[in-house]
Parts: structure tokens; C-alpha cells; sequence
């Protein structure tokens, strides 16, 4: 683990900050995420692998491509923002200075930087953010697009469900630290950024539904295609499952 998390990630926690390395070469098994991107050849294989894992026939691999990104994302977001948020670092996670290593089955592992950036303790959200959001999750999922056609807003919501769920247990950890609900409030619930681009993550407003009991349950933005894959059902958060449909009320946006 890089140095500079490890008083983060502790005890059951320490995987979740092992999925980001950094080593002045990158190992021979993983792959700049910008060759990645280049040549359509690496992500179409990445796909079809995770294709055969997950049982998915056919040509439509839009739910192939929400599932493997979520799986990328929760390996990628954690320390990346844990280092920008509680640190105020910023990682090198651009595309052109990270790599990627996926496993047998497309699925990614790991991610490799060859230097560990910088500090920023007086910067703002959007500098510290502007790798990983602009250098990196758009061309990626421009990518993905391209290749699948899945809708670049399901992939905003997906991000958006694990940074939701991550600057939760931040605040839970550390308390509510006035920069760390600053960046959580921008990148959740707030736009266009600083910087003017508009926020895809806002694409639309959260909304809340009744489980059986009668408790709120917040459900994702966008559905994730979870349900399209083999013998799955809706997730417990998707604004399609039939079971909520009745209940259903927009909400201000939250994340």
C-alpha cells in the first residue's frame, strides 16, 4: 500500500486501499489506461472476457460494460479519493500516468502510478479532482460507449452510487470535516463545477420510495443494467424495480 494511506485503510479496510500502487515501474501485466482507450482492441477484449464470466450471450453488452465499470470503480475511487479528500493530495490518476491490471476475466484488480503527485492543502475541489473525473472516468467512458453504446449517464450514476457511499464512511471515520463535506457537496449535488463543465452526475434528481416495511430507501439515479444480466434481479436501489413504483417521490438531490 502506498505509504500515505496506510493510516486510512486499517484493519478490514486495508484492501480497499492495497487496489492503488505505486512503484517507479509499472508491472509488465498491466496496461496504461490511455493504450487502453486508443486502441478499441484491449477494452473489446476486456469486455468479452467479462462477458463469459457473467454468462452474457449475444451482442448487446451494455449491461457487460455498467457491471465492469462498477467493478473498475470500486477499485479505482476509493484511495484516489480518499487521498484527495482527507489528504488533500492528488494523486497522478490521469490516464496517461495510470495503469490498469485486469484479471482473467476483464475484471480489474489493481491500478499503478509510477510517482505519488502532490499535495494540495489549500486547493479547492476541482483541481484536486480533475485528473480522476476529467483525465480520466470521461475518456473512459466515452470509450465505453463507443464500444457498447451503454448511456455515459448510467456510468455517471454508478460513479456517483460509490462516491455517495464512500464520503459516507468517510464522514462516518473521520467526522464531518468542512473540507470533506465541501467536496461531497460539489461533486454530488451541485453545478455546473467551478471550472464551468456542467456535472453529469446530477443528470437526474435522487428520488426515495417504501420498502415492505414502509422505510425510505434511496434509490440510484439511473438504473445500472444489473438486471439484464443472466438470472439477476433489480438491485436495492434501482428507480425500476417494480416494487417501488407505487411509492416513488422525487427528492432534492443527494447523494
Amino acid at each position: 500500500m502506498i505509504p500515505l494511506l496506510q493510516p486510512i485503510f486499517q484493519g478490514e479496510w486495508a484492501p480497499h486501499g492495497e487496489t492503488l500502487r505505486c512503484a517507479p515501474h509499472r508491472p509488465p501485466e498491466a496496461i496504461l489506461v490511455a493504450d487502453l482507450l486508443a486502441d478499441p482492441g484491449p477494452l473489446r477484449d476486456a469486455l468479452a472476457r467479462q462477458a463469459r464470466h457473467l454468462g452474457v450471450t449475444g451482442p448487446d453488452l451494455r449491461a457487460v460494460a455498467s457491471a465492469w465499470s462498477l467493478a473498475y470503480l470500486w477499485a479505482l475511487l476509493p484511495p484516489v479519493v480518499a487521498g484527495a479528500s482527507l489528504l488533500r493530495h492528488a494523486f497522478p490518476v490521469d490516464a496517461a500516468h495510470i495503469a490498469v491490471h485486469l484479471g482473467a476475466d476483464g475484471e480489474p484488480l489493481s491500478f499503478h502510478i509510477t510517482d505519488e503527485g502532490q499535495a494540495l492543502p489549500g486547493a479547492s475541489t476541482a483541481p484536486r479532482y480533475a485528473a480522476l473525473l476529467h483525465g480520466h472516468l470521461r475518456p473512459l467512458f466515452a470509450a465505453l460507449h463507443r464500444q457498447t453504446r451503454v448511456a455515459e449517464k448510467i456510468l455517471w450514476s454508478n460513479t456517483a452510487r460509490y462516491l455517495g457511499e464512500i464520503f459516507e464512511l468517510a464522514i462516518q471515520l473521520a467526522g464531518p470535516l468542512p473540507h470533506v463535506v465541501e467536496d461531497r457537496t460539489l461533486l454530488l449535488e451541485q453545478g455546473p463545477w467551478p471550472d464551468e463543465r456542467g456535472n453529469p452526475m446530477l443528470a437526474l434528481p435522487r428520488r426515495t420510495a417504501l420498502d415492505g416495511q414502509g422505510r425510505p430507501v434511496r434509490l440510484h439515479r439511473h438504473c445500472c443494467l444489473y438486471y439484464l444480466l443472466p438470472d439477476q434481479p433489480c438491485c436495492g436501489g434501482c428507480p425500476l424495480a417494480p416494487r417501488y413504483r407505487a411509492t416513488l417521490r422525487t427528492t432534492a438531490p443527494t447523494a
